[in-house]
């Protein structure tokens, strides 16, 4: 609380922190702090967000295994290594299981990443409705950046220069064998359909 501004009536003050999700102890604390809160999750295709975890973390350690070595605790039979963080993430019922012993599902929004890709101003419809702002962002404010592959802000508040995410995003991730992709679509399957469920969204991620 004492890392926030401070918040006027009628303001909101917002936070992210992607490991929160993730984080076991997280929402028993942000319940303690305020009931109130709202919560907003963007999720992708966890298959896609390993490769991409990964891609990560080999550009600043290009020494690591291959995605292949660290994926798997048996590469015969397929068994995957639920204990690689870039393969736990992606177990989104999961996380949400644990969030759901604190928080109602009416105090969530599920963005989806892809949908945030092909249709930004949709998507921040959503959660302008959701956090009960005016829609003022819209499709005039983004333009598609070829070459980083997704969108980008045209005009920022009191800037003249558009606005892109950093040089760590939009990278070209490293080709993986396309039998581990189809084990590790398999693999997440079970999950994805209990996360749909849960959330009353089906992300089309299978």
């Amino acid at each position: 609380r004492s890392l926030m501004p401070r918040t006027l009536e009628g303001q909101i003050t917002m936070e992210k922190t992607p490991s929160y999700f993730v984080t076991k102890e997280a929402p028993r604390r942000i319940y303690n702090m305020s009931r109130d809160t709202k919560l907003i999750v963007v999720v992708r295709n966890p298959v896609t967000r390993a490769i991409s975890d990964y891609t990560q973390t080999l550009s600043k350690n290009p020494t690591i295994p291959s995605f292949q070595a660290l994926a798997f605790k048996n590469i015969s039979t397929g068994l995957i290594d639920t204990s690689w963080s870039a393969v736990r993430i992606g177990i989104y019922a999961k996380h949400l299981d644990n969030w759901l012993q604190y928080f109602p599902l009416s105090k969530f929004l599920f963005v989806s990443g892809e949908r945030l890709v092909s249709d930004p101003a949709g998507e921040m419809g959503r959660v302008q409705d959701f956090l009960g702002l005016k829609r003022v962002v819209t499709d005039k404010h983004f333009y598609f950046n070829e070459t980083k592959g997704f969108p980008c802000l045209k005009k920022p508040e009191g800037s003249s220069k558009p606005r892109c995410l950093g040089k760590s995003k939009g990278r070209p991730h490293p080709k993986i064998d396309v039998q581990v992709v189809q084990r590790l679509r398999e693999f997440y399957r079970p999950f994805n359909m209990k996360f749909y469920q849960m959330t009353g969204q089906d992300f089309g991620w299978d």
